[in-house]
């Protein structure tokens, strides 16, 4: 007892379970147990089902360490419910954690020979013709303990609704990426398997990841689990439109194209081969939007939180082009910036208000950042009459806005008789975008959802989403 006491008290919850077990004889009284001499062994047996794919404990049985198992089968039968003469296979089950080790017993041999000692677990069943092993998922043993131990339920949701579980299916971690995505689609209905594409999930976000599992991209099921030392149990599905391994040579793109005379903008997905330049994804997207006119010229434009921070070369490659967290923005060009005159000047319009945080304060940009063509001599008060023009507010309203030159975030207001271009000085043609004419306003104008991409901008105009 003080033994127990010790082993028990190891382990974090100091509980230990013991199981009591009553020897009956044939009139089913309770009788002493036999005596246990030195070359006795208590063995556990189990019985294996592969049609059933269950394994029970039916009972355990004193063998002598001499005695061989072949001596035993009869008794074994006898707790299984079989026929005496009944073939059959034993195996060790000899670990299960952390992975399973299962050995086939030799009947012919000494239970000594086969070092099998007190409390060892031995697994048998009906032996398997060869000609049967295909009729069972798990025809053995030990296939059947490798199943139980890989098994894994996983829960799969939609991408596009990540927190409301879809299905869940009963896995084996062991399986390779092509089982997963055939039992995904096999739920589906889906006669394609390559048309899944999966996204795994972040244990710490409780998100899906930024990125999907590319084609073929992982060799188990549990290395889609695994996120860092944490193992999860959900996975997130799409149906594409196109197999995976084609998109994948592709680049895909949710571009917002900024009308110029209509007041909306419309977002466009547009797939090109990854080798593409921008000036492909601006012939593509001319194809599906209405132009001013039928020669008017696009261009593709990096914004983050309200600012433009490029303007990308036409002969860019797309393959680098992220815009999961910057939108791209096309627009036309307008006829002005074409033909800037050596004094002009081309600079970031942004609109801003400013806020009060622990007794400092900081600028908030807002709305869409637009650019604008200064000339040389031209005063604030000229340039407040073409802005206005341009996003069409109202007098009163007008009225009430402030400008200001902001460098790093500076504002230096400006009156309606100073020079703006003074202000900026520096030559290339769009300037730093930290360098801008600041148009402070209350932001008022109601924001609607823009799913160009996962950030969170918002736009004034509305938005039509093209897939």
């Amino acid at each position: 007892v003080g033994q127990l006491r010790e082993v028990s008290n190891k382990v974090h919850n100091a509980e230990l379970k013991l199981f009591l077990e009553v020897e009956r004889g044939p009139d089913l009284r309770p009788i002493a147990p036999p005596e246990k001499t030195k070359e006795d062994i208590l063995l556990f047996f189990k019985l294996y089902d592969p049609e059933k794919e269950e394994l029970r404990y039916v009972g355990r049985l004193f063998v002598k360490s001499t005695g061989k198992p072949m001596e035993y089968l009869p008794k074994l039968n006898e707790m299984a419910g079989y026929a005496p003469d009944e073939e059959i296979d034993l195996y060790e089950e000899i670990k299960f954690e952390p992975s399973v080790m299962c050995e086939p017993i030799e009947k012919r041999c000494t239970f000594r020979a086969s070092q099998l000692e007190d409390g060892d677990i031995i697994c048998f069943q009906k032996s398997t013709p060869i000609e049967g092993v295909g009729k069972f998922r798990y025809p053995e043993v030990p296939s059947f303990l490798d199943y139980v131990h890989n098994r894994q339920v996983v829960h799969f949701r939609s991408l596009e609704k990540p927190k409301e579980d879809d299905f869940c299916l009963e896995m084996s971690k062991l399986y390779t990426y092509d089982d997963v995505v055939e039992r995904v689609a096999q739920q589906l209905g889906l006669d394609d398997p390559s048309k899944i594409r999966l996204t795994s999930h972040n244990c710490y976000s409780q998100q899906p990841k930024p990125q999907p599992i590319k084609y073929r991209g992982v060799d188990h099921l549990s290395d889609m689990l695994i996120h860092y030392n944490q193992t999860s149990d959900v996975l997130y599905y799409e149906v594409l439109d196109i197999p995976l391994p084609e998109l994948q040579c592709l680049k895909t793109l949710k571009v917002a194209f900024h009308h110029a005379t209509k007041d909306e903008v419309s977002v466009h997905t547009i797939r090109l081969p990854k080798q593409s330049t921008v000036g492909d994804v601006i012939n593509d997207l001319k194809t599906k939007v209405e132009l001013s006119q039928p020669d008017a010229e696009l261009r593709l434009l990096e914004v983050f939180y309200h600012k433009i921070y490029k303007i990308f070369p036409l002969n860019e490659k797309i393959e680098n082009i992220n815009d999961q967290y910057w939108t791209l923005r096309a627009e036309e060009i307008p006829e002005e910036e074409k033909n800037l005159g050596p004094h002009d000047r081309l600079i970031h319009v942004y609109h801003f208000t400013k806020e009060t945080a622990q007794n400092q304060m900081q600028i908030q940009n807002f709305g869409e950042p637009f650019f604008l063509v200064i000339h040389e001599g031209e005063t604030l008060q000229e340039i407040k009459v073409r802005i206005q023009r341009k996003l069409q507010v109202p007098d009163e309203e007008f009225a009430k806005w402030k400008f200001a030159f902001l460098s790093l975030g500076r504002p230096e207001y400006l009156q309606d008789t100073d020079i703006v271009s003074s202000r900026f000085q520096r030559r290339d043609v769009y300037g730093a975008w930290e360098q801008y004419l600041g148009l402070e306003h209350s932001d008022s104008a109601p924001k609607r959802a823009y799913a160009a991409n996962q950030n969170r901008h918002t736009y004034e105009k509305p938005v039509k989403i093209y897939n």
